[in-house]
């Protein structure tokens, strides 16, 4: 069985980060979706019964996505989908694909494109609940951040805040690509994950 598929695979953590990649999908109120990376295929299968039209693509034929095939090269016609959804994803191939990608996310996206990638910058987790007071939920940046090698058993070539991808490039190399960056944003509860909510330029 594919890690994907296992009970151990999905988390608490990784729920709390799944209700944001489909929140994220509806508040743009699409009419055709494709997602780039199926996982555990929860998301897909929460969409479609909310009626969505969501078609998958993974470069895993195990995983039984619409179609097989890699993100470098989308088998799309030119703004095929309103969003384009790729969760947790690119950070498996070498950072120098990264604007190519993202240019062809663009190109098969009418609207908006929503990345995920893992942020492995230090962060404070405050968490304060008092009566009559609105609960106050916030992540706090380490004030002295230090980047760190990726282990060398892990199967991602980088992360944000690991050796020389900090934030800001990654932020400026989108913004180069015909996006203009609407929000980005940590998961509270699973801050691994960093939301990228991108607008195609006109």
């Amino acid at each position: 069985m594919h890690p994907y598929l296992k009970f151990t695979y999905d988390t608490k953590e990784r729920f709390c980060s799944y209700w944001h990649q489909i929140d994220e999908v509806l508040k743009l109120n699409p009419g055709k979706v494709l997602e780039i990376g199926i996982g555990s295929r929860f998301m897909t299968g929460y969409l479609q019964e909310k009626g969505i039209n969501i078609k998958t693509l993974d470069i895993l034929y195990d995983l039984r996505p619409d179609v097989v095939g890699s993100v470098i090269s989308l088998p799309y016609m030119n703004a095929s989908f309103d969003v384009v959804t790729c969760y947790q994803v690119l950070e498996h191939l070498p950072y120098e694909n990264f604007t190519a990608v993202i240019a062809e996310l663009s190109r098969v996206s009418r609207c908006h494109v929503i990345l995920s990638l893992p942020d492995s910058t230090t962060v404070y987790r405050v968490n304060i609940e008092l009566p009559r007071i609105k609960p106050l939920k916030k992540l706090i940046r380490h004030p002295f951040p230090r980047t760190t090698p990726l282990p060398h058993d892990s199967s991602h070539h980088w992360e944000i805040g690991k050796n020389q991808y900090p934030l800001k490039r990654i932020l400026g190399d989108i913004e180069r690509s015909n996006f203009r960056i609407i929000k980005t944003y940590r998961v509270f509860e699973f801050h691994y994950h960093r939301f990228f909510i991108l607008s195609k330029n006109e």
